[in-house]
């Protein structure tokens, strides 16, 4: 099997200089760099840089993934919009690793070549179909985490890993909307390889995504009861460009207050989820085979109804269907034999309806005797069943 890996940096908040530009460059003489992103694919070898040290020190976002199954995204945001201490709550050793680095947090997320199946040569990813969950963290959307955490829960479950641990695993906070994932969460979803059967049992227990749209009244009421010092703060960073995500920030506070402390249902255990993904599975199974079956008779009967509908016709036109058999047989030709044959089988399935098959039986007979010199036409009458006079 070739060997295939895709790598992609991006600079979000503020692009390369020229001294990190040389930096990278340094690395790969035939990736497409530019000051804000790094592409290149390997059909052979492989990139000699540390992706995590990029990221760390250069990138805000990162996607890799391999044929063999390999996969990895990492996100790299500042600390101030993501406390780390509330992403840790998600992070599982099979999916996310979150670490702090140089006042960013990064967030990693990962299957490794054992947990995914080999990749689908069909099947490609760009970084701009992720970096969108940089902004979605930063405004306080914790899906994206909880999403990963059900990543590691798949992984357990094609594991057949020791039930006890099942039952020993509590998930962590459920955020609201997982019924309706946006854009960049369903692709990290699949991404991931998250079961489909899973995050529907999931989101049992998630409340409904709170809106995009805001209250601009009382956003602005809760702005100016902000203390001044720290409106003056968010201002200057932001001017200053050293607080890109300062407005998600903000927005992630508000919502916070407005919505008031979460109310929802007991967490519940690894094992308590997956077995409502196995009900669930089986019920969606059931609903599948039961469509499939509804859909196959309605079909037949369609079938059933066009063909007595053709038959009817047929019985109105008798006289012209053995002329057109006459006409077909006297063309000599293979094409012509068979659609004569089809029309022979519709005419005996037309008389069959009445149990009146002699005169059909006769005028079969003396077609037979007719054209007896003809021997493609015999096999044919024989294939049919027509027996010799």
């Amino acid at each position: 099997m070739s060997e295939y890996r895709y790598y992609e940096f991006l600079a979000v908040d503020r692009p390369l200089n020229e001294e990190e530009l040389r930096q990278v460059r340094a690395l790969s003489t035939r990736a497409d760099i530019t000051p804000t992103r790094f592409v290149n694919e390997y059909h052979w070898g492989d990139f000699r840089g540390d992706t995590t040290k990029l990221v760390e020190q250069f990138y805000d976002a990162h996607l890799y993934y391999a044929n063999w199954g390999s996969r990895r995204l990492v996100l790299r945001l500042p600390a101030g919009v993501l406390p780390a201490k509330k992403a840790v709550q998600y992070a599982m050793e099979e999916s996310l690793s979150v670490w702090t680095h140089s006042g960013h947090i990064l967030l990693d997320f990962s299957l490794s070549s054992e947990d995914g199946e080999e990749w689908d040569f069909e099947t490609s990813y760009a970084l701009s179909a992720f970096v969108g969950l940089r902004a979605e963290l930063a405004a306080g959307d914790l899906r994206p985490l909880y999403v990963a955490w059900l990543a590691g829960l798949t992984t357990w479950e094609l594991a057949e890993d020791d039930e006890e641990e099942y039952a020993l695993e509590v998930e962590p906070p459920v955020p609201a909307g997982l019924a309706s994932l946006t854009g960049p969460q369903r692709a990290l979803a699949d991404f991931l390889c998250v079961d489909t059967d899973l995050l529907t049992a999931a989101a049992e227990s998630s409340e409904s995504a709170t809106a995009d749209s805001v209250d601009r009244a009382a956003l602005a009421a809760f702005i100016a009861a902000l203390p001044a010092a720290e409106k003056d703060s968010l201002l200057l960073e932001a001017a200053l460009g050293t607080a890109p995500l300062s407005g998600h920030q903000l927005l992630a506070l508000y919502r916070a207050t407005a919505s008031g402390p979460r109310t929802g249902a007991k967490r519940r255990t690894a094992a308590q989820l997956l077995d409502a993904a196995y009900r669930h599975r089986t019920e969606r199974r059931q609903r599948e085979k039961a469509a499939r079956v509804a859909a196959e008779q309605a079909r037949a009967r369609s079938a059933t109804e066009a063909r007595e509908a053709h038959l009817d016709q047929l019985a109105r036109n008798t006289g012209k269907a053995w002329r057109d058999i006459d006409d077909l047989i006297a063309q000599k030709k293979a094409a012509a034999y068979d659609a004569a044959i089809a029309l022979l089988r519709d005419l005996r399935d037309m008389q069959a309806r009445t149990e009146c098959t002699a005169d059909f039986d006769r005028r079969v007979s003396e077609l037979r005797a007719a054209h007896r010199g003809k021997p493609s036409l015999m096999h044919r009458f024989d294939s049919m069943g027509i027996p010799n006079p």
